[in-house]
């Protein structure tokens, strides 16, 4: 059945892990910058992803995800990206002759630079600071000035 989908629709769920946005300016520039932007997946590759996800679904075809559960922009290059590309593709390798059908890869890269947390905020040798919660969001340092910085847009 098919249903309406709106880029907005997630203001009406609950959030329970979402920052503290001080800056609301900030905020919605950031966002409008997001929204401005051109997809980083195309309709018909989610569509080819969603065949490919049904047929796992269906016992036709493996699944294999991988990648790292949290990343960082200091971490983040050409040469990590190309060796995990590479570890999938050699894991997948082995599946494919071991199950005898298709593996459906899909990497983990390039949107674990924001985690969600179970507590606003650390506390660390009687100091207390927002938690972090990925280089997009603040700095992993424990240090007042790195964990106040909100957002990645300057």
């Amino acid at each position: 059945m098919a249903r309406n989908w709106s880029p907005e629709d997630w203001r009406n769920l609950p959030i329970l892990q979402q920052p503290n946005w001080p800056d609301a300016a900030r905020l919605e520039e950031t966002e409008s910058r997001l929204r401005d932007s051109p997809p980083l997946v195309f309709a018909g590759e989610a569509r080819n992803l969603r065949a490919k996800l049904a047929e796992a679904c269906e016992g036709r075809a493996f699944l294999l995800q991988g990648g790292d559960c949290a990343e960082s922009f200091a971490e983040f290059h050409a040469d990590n990206i190309r060796d995990t590309f590479r570890v999938l593709l050699q894991m997948a390798v082995v599946l494919t002759f071991g199950a005898k059908c298709p593996v459906v890869k899909v990497g983990r890269l390039a949107g674990q630079f924001a985690k969600p947390r179970s507590a606003d905020t650390e506390t660390i040798d009687g100091v207390t600071l927002p938690a972090y919660r990925g280089d997009m969001i603040n700095g992993m340092e424990f240090e007042a000035a790195a964990r106040q910085k909100i957002g990645i847009v300057g």
